[in-house]
């Protein structure tokens, strides 16, 4: 009888490949990188920039442990050129705190990935949630400040996400010119001044409840190329929602005008083509800058909702290990809402899908 090995679900892209790995209180966490054009010149502190937004303790409203996250090249690079061999990246924990889980050893947290975890493997990670663990997501950011490098300086393309809701509070404004400074300017990551403070205020008060917040994430990708996507599988806004699903606490995602679409008409919802000086381009943006799985030239606009953080300070019914009836409350340091540190991250999973396809589609042109 053969045995069939499955791996763990640890690489993601194609003609770009990242692999990360490491524990949250594991020695190190990190990612290699395979697939990246050779010859150019990498801006390590504009990656260490984007690990900084990502960190913990960065603000009261975040979770407190204490992480610098620096990161060490341990190959690919020399002289800070791009060699087009495998980048791997690795960062160090410093600040795990293993004791804090020892209540939870043998018991379940609702809605966390213990169960799951331990029901697959026959065993899981008890502290800190293993690869479950946001902690998870450095190896993420670190690739895709990589990959957005090589786009901003290939094609001119800019990634900018932004928290736009937290729980029943919305951002309004005109976010089409929105910049990662106008983002940063609040720790709570919205460009909206007003209901940044409604919003950093309600995480504070949950927190403080011992409770957890969810909330949306908006992105756009800006200057991307007509032509990049694959059909039929392979759909760009199919990897795109591949990618985003795949961050920890990500529960929906839609491309352009999303779930508004089923209100409207066909009349309403196309988006009428023209000619600007000298391009395609069209007069709305309801397809999101994709159609028929590809993009057309427009703004790529994605949307991402993140659930509320899994462990809470409250009493909850769970069952332990033995299948017993039991009671749990969380322990240890965790974020109220992840959306001000998932910001960076949903940057960095649409850079590395769109750099794939960037390289698949120069691949394409070549062999034509």
């Amino acid at each position: 009888m053969a045995i069939i090995r499955a791996r763990m679900g640890s690489s993601f892209g194609k003609c770009l490949t990242v692999t990360t790995w490491g524990e949250s209180h594991g020695p190190t966490v990190g990612v290699v990188i395979d697939g990246l054009p050779a010859g150019w010149k990498l801006d390590l502190d504009a990656v260490q920039a984007q690990l900084a937004r990502r960190r913990p303790g960065q603000s009261s409203i975040v979770t407190q442990r204490q992480e610098a996250d620096e990161l060490e090249v341990l190959s690919g690079l020399e002289d800070g050129v791009v060699l087009g061999t495998p980048l791997a990246v690795l960062v160090r924990n410093t600040d795990q705190r293993s004791r804090d889980y020892e209540a939870l050893r043998e018991k379940y947290r609702p809605s966390h990935a213990d169960f799951t975890y331990e029901e697959k493997y026959g065993v899981r990670s008890s502290s800190g949630g293993g690869r479950a663990s946001a902690r998870e997501t450095i190896g993420r950011v670190a690739a895709g400040a990589i990959a957005e490098q090589w786009l901003a300086n290939r094609f001119g393309v800019e990634v900018v996400a932004w928290v736009e809701q937290v729980h029943d509070l919305t951002a309004s404004g005109d976010f089409n010119a929105v910049t990662r400074s106008d983002v940063d300017q609040s720790p709570v990551r919205c460009p909206d001044r007003d209901a940044a403070q409604k919003m950093i205020e309600t995480i504070e008060t949950i927190r403080k409840e011992g409770d957890s917040v969810g909330g949306i994430i908006a992105a756009v990708a800006r200057n991307v190329p007509a032509g990049w996507g694959e059909p039929v599988f392979d759909k760009l806004e199919a990897d795109l929602a591949k990618a985003l699903l795949s961050l920890p606490a990500c529960k929906g995602f839609e491309s352009g005008s999303g779930f508004r679409s089923v209100g409207l008409r066909g009349s309403q919802h196309n988006d009428p083509f023209r000619m600007k000086d000298g391009a395609v381009v069209t007069t709305q943006n309801n397809s999101g800058g994709i159609q028929g799985g590809i993009s057309n030239g427009m703004p790529i606009t994605v949307r991402a909702a993140f659930k509320p953080t899994a462990t809470i300070m409250q009493e909850q019914l769970t069952v332990n290990v033995r299948r017993e009836n039991d009671t749990i409350t969380g322990r240890g340091r965790h974020d109220a809402c992840v959306l001000p540190r998932a910001v960076p991250m949903v940057e960095a999973m649409i850079a590395l899908v769109l750099a794939d396809h960037a390289l698949r589609q120069q691949a394409r042109l070549t062999l034509s």
